[in-house]
């Protein structure tokens, strides 16, 4: 017996600016599993995920399953990491001050307390960067601002977790460590994970699910061995593109 889908996508539109960006999308994500979103540049990938994170209007149905028993029409808690995060050069903020903005309840002027700070270790220990607390940001590598940024979707436990390009512009090192990362805490966690990527090698490595969009709509979905295929990456990128080669 299938486990039913955390979410389920019916007959998607999204319109901006009077335009269709998402057409009549459908597609499963699997709980507890990795899905992937590929495709070319302004194919609706990033719209589709802020489009499950609540922030576009829609037509169609997002049916989410929830909880234990899967009955809640929302998470608990959605965690998201954007692609990247401008922060002033000009202010004089730490790893600890950015993190406790987001986690801490009260004003940040008026301190932040032992607990707080030992949840902000436990979550950079947790993303490995133990070393980071009292670092400044504007003094972060690209790499070490993305596991920040991810340190920050972990808290509270998320049952989704949405990331958006995660790893663009930083080295293809970082990038391969970063994703085995987010890999391990599926592993760990169960975490439902739906993110966007332009890098194939990695997506066969750790997605268990594919979903690939040209133009609004889902060309064609499925496990990475009978997604990543010459025929359906020449429909998804255009007759030039030829998939990676990979193994599980």
């Amino acid at each position: 017996m299938s486990t039913p889908p955390l979410i389920a996508i019916h007959d998607l539109w999204v319109y901006r600016g009077g335009r269709a960006i998402l057409c009549g999308v459908n597609a499963d994500i699997t709980r507890g599993k990795i899905t992937a979103l590929i495709g070319l540049n302004g194919s609706g990938k990033s719209t589709l995920l802020r489009t499950v994170l609540g922030e576009f209007p829609y037509r169609g149905t997002i049916d989410f399953r929830c909880g234990h028993d899967h009955s809640r029409p929302r998470p608990d808690y959605v965690g998201y990491v954007p692609q990247r995060l401008t922060i002033d050069s000009r202010l004089p903020i730490t790893v600890r001050d950015l993190m406790a903005l987001t986690l801490k309840r009260g004003p940040l002027f008026l301190g932040i307390g032992r607990q707080l700070t030992a949840t902000i270790q436990r979550l950079l220990d947790r993303v490995g960067v133990p070393d980071l607390l009292d670092v400044p940001v504007d003094g972060l590598s690209g790499g070490q601002l993305q596991r920040i940024l991810l340190a920050m979707a972990l808290e509270p436990q998320p049952e989704l977790l949405l990331l958006d390009e995660p790893a663009a512009g930083i080295d293809f090192k970082t990038q391969q460590s970063f994703y085995e990362l987010i890999a391990e805490l599926n592993r760990q966690s169960g975490v439902t994970l739906l993110l966007v990527s332009h890098d194939l090698t990695m997506v066969s490595r750790v997605a268990e699910h594919v979903l690939c969009l040209r133009d609004g709509r889902i060309q064609c979905q499925g496990h990475p061995t009978v997604v990543l295929t010459d025929e359906s990456m020449s429909t998804t990128f255009g007759a030039d593109m030829r998939a990676i080669g990979h193994r599980h």
